[in-house]
């Protein structure tokens, strides 16, 4: 009792002051997430800085001494005895991963943020250590990085970043000349896509090339290399990047000289590896006489070959993309040119029935139909298949639909008009890749007669309602837009009422079953010969069914388009 009755005040302001000083650490250590801190902790902090200046205030305002060191002495022990089933945790129980307590469908992005703020903090920690020359290298490859971006839409695609790296890794070993070398997989041979300064061929010149640097020069810009019998080719295959300081003694270097320019000096060749797959090479060279690249100079470009090939990667990969986004777009464009220039609806004409089955394989169709009432002893029915299925491809489809349309009405032959069409599609210089097939049918109701004439391989079939048969009325000849002076020839034919002209597309009877079998001509003809006395609607349809009954789920490779025309 003596020792309660004398407590002294001191020593309650210095625990209170140390509690309120432990509970703003235990804050900030919070804050900062340098470690956890228990709730408990907080809890019992708090309870003895609450008591330590409650008994002082007690103490100090003369209020019984031996309550208030009781009172003192139970919220001292009850903030131990929070303390006690922590510890016991912590001594006692097994240790737990830590990725166990995530709840799964959090594991996977919870440890790659941890895993990514580690690897931050090691770098971080590491970056001291770094020497000037690995700054220098992260340096450019990071400017690697930068200018593989610019080089996605350029012009030159992915020249200009190549010349870029060949400019960079020459002058940061000093090198006097240095050329950047791709590995074409299909043809298996290595291909020189850049070069800049002074370097000396280590492979043997052609014998009738004149040893001059400028023709020298010229000829290693353009040089392709097969896999072996030289330098490029070993190392490529190799995969292995090589010093050479001798050459003179290396068999793989071919001395071209006497010519001083020729001497061969060293040489670095490193691969451009992406998961052990190698794209290209990179060579560098120093003149005959100059100092000899060494070890570290080699390490240099092997490191920044790396870089160079992971960002080479990445600009080939977006380029790709680019360039099917393009076609995409543009095959998107020709589609809706295309539609546009297929007649909305069949006309009516009396003494006729239409029917058309038009099925595109995919993206642009390269068939076309038209059908024209020009004058009143002259109809005219086309049927056209141009080659291809791009931009240059709607462009022919609509010249050639323009050109017909322009002089179907003039007083000339089915063939003259196909002749003189033919003639303005090979005058133009596009024309070279894409041209076609067309068939162009004259139907005059005054006489009861057509006049057709194809060019290519569209032919155009009579059904005689009389003899119940089928024969073609034209023979394939020159395409349209392939040889300016090719004439095309009249066919004249005189129909009566039952009978059918139709025609159509290769792909129709070429379409394929999942057996690799065609439909066939025959196949087409049978079902127009039976369905003949029904309308050219019905037929038409009849013949789509009986199509996609023998296809099935087969995968189509071609358009199908066939026009029937009825005489009642």
């Amino acid at each position: 009792m003596k020792i309660i009755e004398n407590l002294s005040y001191m020593p309650l302001l210095a625990i209170a002051a140390v509690s309120i000083l432990l509970l703003f650490l235990c804050v900030l250590i919070r804050k900062r997430k340098s470690a956890r801190v228990s709730f408990i902790t907080y809890i019992s902090l708090i309870i003895i800085a609450i008591t330590s200046i409650s008994t002082f205030y007690k103490l100090y305002m003369g209020q019984d001494y031996a309550k208030s060191a009781n009172f003192f002495m139970l919220a001292v022990f009850a903030a131990l005895f929070l303390q006690i089933p922590i510890a016991i945790m912590f001594s006692t129980f097994e240790p737990v991963k830590f990725d166990s307590l995530i709840p799964r469908w959090k594991n996977k992005h919870t440890l790659a943020a941890l895993q990514n703020e580690a690897a931050k903090a090691t770098a971080e920690e590491r970056q001291v250590e770094l020497s000037e020359q690995d700054l220098r290298l992260l340096d450019v490859s990071r400017d690697f990085t930068v200018h593989a971006v610019d080089s996605y839409t350029s012009d030159k695609g992915i020249t200009t970043f190549l010349e870029y790296i060949n400019k960079t890794i020459k002058d940061q070993i000093s090198a006097d000349g240095g050329a950047i070398l791709m590995i074409d997989d299909f043809e298996d041979i290595i291909s020189v896509k850049t070069f800049d300064g002074d370097f000396p061929p280590p492979y043997k010149l052609p014998a009738d090339l004149p040893h001059k640097p400028i023709r020298v020069a010229t000829n290693f810009k353009f040089a392709t290399f097969p896999l072996e019998g030289n330098i490029f080719g070993e190392i490529a295959t190799q995969g292995r990047a090589e010093l050479i300081t001798k050459p003179e003694t290396d068999s793989r270097i071919y001395q071209n000289g006497p010519e001083e320019f020729l001497e061969c000096g060293s040489y670095i060749i490193s691969p451009m590896k992406i998961q052990d797959t190698v794209i290209g090479l990179a060579a560098f060279a120093r003149k005959h006489g100059n100092e000899v690249f060494n070890e570290d100079e080699l390490k240099i470009t092997s490191t920044l070959c790396d870089f160079a090939a992971a960002t080479i990667k990445n600009v080939i990969a977006v380029q790709d993309i680019i360039e099917q986004n393009e076609v995409a777009k543009e095959a998107e464009l020709a589609s809706r040119i295309q539609a546009s220039l297929k007649p909305a609806k069949l006309p009516l004409i009396q003494g006729l029935q239409f029917g058309v089955f038009w099925d595109p394989c995919q993206g642009v169709c390269g068939d076309s139909y038209d059908i024209l009432v020009s004058r009143k002893d002259r109809i005219s029915f086309i049927m056209s298949d141009i080659a291809g299925k791009g931009m240059n491809s709607v462009v022919v489809m609509s010249m050639v639909r323009s050109m017909l349309r322009l002089v179907i009405n003039s007083m000339q032959s089915a063939g003259k008009i196909l002749s003189w069409v033919n003639r303005g599609i090979s005058g133009e210089s596009f024309s070279t890749d894409h041209f076609g097939s067309t068939a162009l049918i004259n139907y005059d109701p005054t006489t009861s007669s057509v006049e057709v004439a194809s060019g290519g391989v569209i032919p155009v079939y009579l059904y005689d309602g009389e003899k119940n048969e089928c024969r073609e009325l034209t023979s394939p000849s020159e395409p349209i837009g392939v040889e300016k002076t090719t004439e095309y020839k009249d066919f004249v034919q005189k129909v009566k009422n039952g009978d059918i002209i139709f025609t159509y597309t290769d792909g129709l009877v070429e379409a394929l079953n999942e057996s690799g079998q065609q439909y066939s001509k025959e196949s087409l003809l049978r079902v127009i010969q039976e369905n003949h006395a029904k309308s050219g609607k019905d037929i038409a349809r009849l013949v789509k069914e009986d199509v996609k009954k023998f296809t099935g789920s087969a995968v189509q490779h071609d358009d199908k388009t066939l026009l029937i025309v009825k005489i009642q």
